[in-house]
């Protein structure tokens, strides 16, 4: 295939995002919550696999028509941000005035930092939580906590978007990608059961979501406290 072609074909799969988006929003809707998380999945995995592939085939350069980057941030913003706050506030998980404070705080903090020039460090980690509120709510269906620690998660880490603290990119952060590729591979595979069978309680996913959330949280900041070492030539 003709390398524009497969430019092309990159761009198309970015936008494939906002109609999965679409079903996700038509599953919230009716509050079928696991079939809204099952498509959020799906298009968290077309969001990990059109990036490696724009770099690969070079997309600005091959097919500059369309601006890959601002495609990506919209569905993004749709997948990871707008969807999820909905089905935390719809859900009932929050009640009152928490729920509105939740929605208000993750859809204009999101917005804002995903705007910021500054989101990128120099080793392509994330500057600040890269606003994933897919993943963390999905981690609060699956452990069904009470509305005070969801509201002191929700806040802490609206305020973790703009802290300078790093946290990792799975694909491009160098150091440690041998471990974080196949702990961000198992996020979706215990994300994706979890959602399969409805969240039930007792649910090995529920562990492996916690273990591996862990790690894709505090790695980037590990990093910060335990820089990497500089080898000097003599």
């Amino acid at each position: 295939m003709d390398i524009r072609l497969k430019a092309l074909s990159v761009h198309l799969l970015t936008a494939s995002g906002a109609v999965l988006s679409m079903f996700a929003m038509l599953a919230a809707v009716e509050e079928k919550w696991s079939l809204m998380f099952l498509w959020l999945v799906v298009a968290l995995l077309v969001d990990g696999i059109d990036g490696p592939l724009a770099r690969r085939w070079d997309t600005p350069r091959n097919w500059p028509t369309y601006d890959g980057v601002l495609m990506d941030l919209i569905v993004d913003y749709l997948t990871y941000v707008f969807i999820p706050a909905y089905a935390l506030f719809k859900s009932g998980m929050l009640d009152g005035w928490t729920g509105w404070f939740a929605i208000i705080v993750i859809c204009y903090g999101s917005v804002i930092y995903f705007a910021d020039t500054r989101m990128k460090t120099k080793d392509k980690s994330f500057s600040g939580f890269p606003a994933c509120w897919n993943m963390v709510v999905l981690v609060l269906f699956a452990l069904d906590p009470n509305p005070t620690t969801i509201l002191v998660v929700v806040s802490f880490l609206t305020v973790a978007m703009f802290l300078n603290l790093k946290f990792v990119h799975p694909t491009r952060t160098k150091r440690w990608r041998e471990v974080t590729l196949p702990v961000s591979l198992a996020w979706v595979v215990f994300a994706a059961w979890a959602a399969w069978v409805d969240f039930a309680e007792g649910s090995v996913a529920h562990w492996g979501l916690v273990a591996s959330s862990l790690y894709l949280c505090l790695a980037g900041i590990a990093q910060q406290v335990f820089p990497a070492k500089v080898r000097r030539i003599s």
